[in-house]
């Protein structure tokens, strides 16, 4: 049996280290399965099984430790860009502008209160330990990591911060919870009114294409090209259908329109009055999509490198024997096909045309879902370089003994962001399948939390026991219920923002995935999901940046 004993003694040895992560991870994951009250902590329990095994002696040489660490962290939030980058930038509009700037609001908040308890109990709680607590408040792992990051290159040698992080983020994931529930006492919240007036706020804001028919009645418009007429009024709209003299065909942008023609047509919400005024009038209760016709639709997968950043003009559908594409499905996203418009890996277009030519088009597109399945590892390994050079840039600040780096964390997130948006530009295939990406960061999250738990298992007791655990406690409370109730609040009264938004708000900027699942238990509708979705990139992004600022501008006071 020394073979066995061997196994869990010698450190150095590869075996022990594989099983020791194998062994944390696996407990973690399975614990992390188990409902208090509706809640888990999920994937999070890996860190308090690391803790565990760390007090107990089972650990990994330091240099193993820190390698796995932070490659760890570092592939967790590589894919965490790459998911949220399509949405990044065009979370800014419209109503996710207000949802964002509160967002903000939250994080700022969270920080003036982290700084201004650790200015009034400096004495007992060092920066970095509050810096701990504020991450744990906030239950946002990779914004832990790039503060270690940021204090190792500031050779900070104190108490471990996954000490303090550890103790707050319990609570932190119940606190975001409590401030839901207690925001709903405040404003005597009827859950079933709010599903009813978000329906007529998304009726009213929805941007996706429509459809709606029209006859041609303007003297005017008869004799003239689809494609004349679409540059006449400015207006950018797609003819799918036309009914002529009794016959059904599927237009180009060559075909040529008479007085009596119905029109089918997509455009977006704001431009359905104009069209239809120019062409004439509205024709009501027809529907050219369930007439009898040699027409047929189809959603084609662009699976083809080649297309990677086309423009749909690029594409000259014109070619295809009357084929139009009246939708793109991009990440959840719904797109008008506008001509400027670049296609990606992994698109969905929605097409209309006779049968023979939607098959020409499906055999140009590609269209096969096997070949998305394989993994672009060209793209992810040259995102991490070039997310890894950013990283190590210095950056001088007057002040800080050592230059300021965006490090492991914020060069891969930022690359990664940039990459998931802009990547078909530089013909860089960025698609990965959904289990793929979650794959990825689960793995990446895991080794990062067993890593952490390792590290800090040996201090984690007696911070609870005989130092500062329960001061800890007690100070992520108020880092967490304090920017989510004050914030809350002014989103109610203020904005009169939808409680189910508030609340899908109040679980994207703690980056709470238990607050969200919370929020789905309050209504059938997805309007929590989908306010939790339009903040989280801008959340995730400034809890990562925040941790490395606050050491910049506040270094002098503990150095």
């Amino acid at each position: 049996m020394d073979w066995l004993r061997a196994l869990f003694t010698d450190t150095n040895a590869v075996a022990h280290i594989i099983l020791v992560y194998a062994l944390v991870v696996a407990l973690g994951a399975l614990l992390g399965r188990i409902k208090v009250a509706g809640i888990s902590l999920g994937v999070t329990f890996v860190l308090f099984v690391g803790l565990a095994a760390g007090h107990f002696g089972l650990t990994v040489p330091e240099p193993v430790l820190f390698f796995i660490r932070d490659f760890g962290l570092t592939l967790f939030i590589f894919f965490v860009g790459l998911q949220v980058g399509p949405s990044f930038f065009s979370s800014f509009k419209s109503g996710g502008l207000v949802l964002n700037l509160l967002t903000v609001m939250i994080v700022l908040l969270g920080i003036v209160v982290t700084v201004a308890l650790w200015f009034l109990l400096k004495d007992w709680v060092s920066l970095p330990q509050m810096l701990g607590v504020h991450y744990g408040a906030v239950t946002n792992t990779p914004g832990l990591g790039a503060t270690q990051e940021a204090l190792d290159l500031l050779h900070y040698e104190g108490e471990n911060i996954a000490v303090a992080y550890a103790c707050a983020y319990p609570l932190g994931v119940v606190g975001a919870i409590f401030s839901a529930v207690l925001l709903r006492k405040i404003f005597s919240i009827d859950l079933a009114e709010e599903d009813k007036h978000w329906e007529t706020e998304e009726k009213e804001h929805n941007r996706e294409p429509i459809f709606f028919h029209v006859e041609v009645t303007n003297p005017a418009v008869a004799g003239k090209t689809l494609g004349a007429i679409r540059e006449f009024t400015g207006r950018s709209f797609i003819c799918s259908r036309i009914l002529s003299k009794g016959e059904l065909s599927s237009p180009t942008a060559e075909t040529v329109v008479q007085e009596g023609d119905v029109l089918r047509i997509v455009a977006a919400p704001e431009d359905r009055l104009p069209v239809t005024a120019f062409f004439g009038g509205e024709k009501q209760g027809v529907d050219l999509a369930t007439e009898k016709s040699p027409l047929a639709t189809r959603t084609i997968l662009i699976t083809r490198e080649k297309f990677n950043g086309m423009t749909l003009k690029a594409l000259a559908l014109n070619q295809m024997d009357g084929v139009n594409i009246t939708r793109v499905f991009r990440a959840g996203m719904t797109l008008f096909p506008y001509s400027n418009l670049h296609l990606q890996v992994g698109d969905q277009v929605y097409c209309v045309g006779p049968e023979p030519a939607l098959q020409r088009l499906e055999t140009l597109l590609g269209n096969k879902m096997k070949k998305l399945y394989h993994p672009n590892i060209f793209t992810i390994f040259v995102g991490l370089a070039f997310g890894i050079v950013l990283g190590s840039i210095p950056i001088a600040v007057p002040g800080m003994p050592a230059p300021l780096k965006l490090g492991l964390a914020g060069g891969p997130l930022i690359v990664a962001i940039l990459l998931g948006r802009f990547g078909n530009f530089a013909w860089l295939v960025t698609y990965t399948t959904q289990s793929a990406s979650l794959m990825m960061r689960e793995i990446g999250i895991s080794l990062f939390l067993a890593s952490v738990g390792l590290a800090a298992g040996e201090s984690f007791v007696a911070a609870i026991t005989q130092g500062n655990g329960l001061l800890y406690v007690l100070l992520g409370l108020f880092v967490t219920l304090i920017p989510l109730i004050v914030v809350g609040v002014v989103a109610r009264k203020v904005y009169r923002i939808n409680y189910h938004s508030i609340v899908g708000l109040m679980a994207g900027a703690t980056t709470d995935p238990p607050a969200l699942a919370y929020a789905a238990t309050l209504s059938e509708k997805n309007s929590s999901s989908v306010a939790y979705s339009t903040v989280y990139p801008l959340a995730m992004f400034l809890r990562i940046l925040t941790g490395q600022l606050l050491l910049v501008l506040l270094w002098g006071f503990i150095s």
